[in-house]
């Protein structure tokens, strides 16, 4: 049982919800430990074909909850001198980058639907999503720079491949608000919605029209999206040469194509499950 997660599975979506409203749901040491959990789960045993992560109450996440630093365990604590302190954290730090990176590297597209606050570790997150969508009162901050850091799990590497550099530094530097009109403007998010209830049936609407489609097409559309960000023309264009020379089905596009002779909804076989143990 998840004490930071809400988690439902309907007709193949999953819906993660963060569900700590009372504490703007800030990312306490659970928080790290149960999330990739959660998506491994859904992922490896095929339990979903799209994942949309939301949240409750006034903010979406208030990011790193201030326990994470100052309980007993923090990351700041440590035993050892300066150095093997400091490659220490440097190890809990990658840590903690995985934990964000099991969205992006899920075999199902992740869809991110944001209200009021997205602060901190908030835009590490949904920065590691597929798709992002906010109601009218959300903004974005890079709040690391307010308290003295610089954000370290997942911000730069991410956000300079989705919106221009110019605005990751401003964010970055100045630690500044970015409303949703403007995130709209600059493509961090595809649309702006004026309620949470408004957005949340437009996500659910588009995660049914991709839970519709050939499971092994999207995942496959997903791999060469992120191959593409990550490498040269070249290196793409020999890669979904590959994919498709083990992966080009043949059955389901015929299942595709006679749906729609017949008018009727496509039946598509679910990606089968991840064997861990052999």
């Amino acid at each position: 049982m998840s004490s930071c997660f809400d988690v439902r599975i309907e007709n193949k979506i999953a819906h993660i919800v963060l569900n700590r409203p009372e504490a703007f749901n800030s990312m306490p040491r659970a928080f790290w430990n149960e999330l990739p959990e959660i998506v491994h789960d859904i992922d490896e045993n095929a339990k979903a074909r799209v994942i949309v992560v939301s949240s409750t109450g006034k903010h979406f996440t208030a990011g790193m909850d201030l326990s994470v630093f100052t309980d007993g365990e923090s990351i700041t604590a440590g035993g050892g001198d300066s150095y093997s302190r400091a490659e220490a954290f440097r190890q809990l730090l990658l840590t903690l980058q995985d934990r964000f990176s099991c969205f992006d590297n899920a075999r199902m597209p992740v869809i991110a639907a944001i209200q009021g606050g997205c602060i901190g570790a908030g835009v590490d997150m949904t920065s590691a999503c597929d798709i992002r969508y906010a109601t009218e009162d959300a903004f974005f901050q890079i709040a690391e720079i307010n308290i003295g850091m610089t954000a370290d799990v997942g911000t730069f590497p991410r956000l300079c491949k989705l919106i221009p550099e110019g605005w990751v530094r401003e964010l970055a530097y100045g630690g500044r608000r970015l409303r949703a009109t403007k995130a709209k403007e600059i493509g961090l998010i595809n649309d702006v919605f004026p309620t949470q209830e408004a957005m949340l049936a437009h996500v659910m609407e588009l995660a049914a029209e991709i839970a519709s489609k050939a499971p092994v097409a999207v995942t496959g559309s997903k791999r060469m999206i992120n191959h593409a960000r990550d490498h040269s023309i070249a290196d793409g264009l020999d890669y979904i040469a590959t994919w498709q020379a083990g992966m080009f089905s043949p059955p389901h596009m015929a299942e595709a194509f006679a749906a729609k002779a017949q008018k009727r909804a496509p039946e598509f076989p679910d990606l089968a499950p991840i064997r861990k143990k052999m």
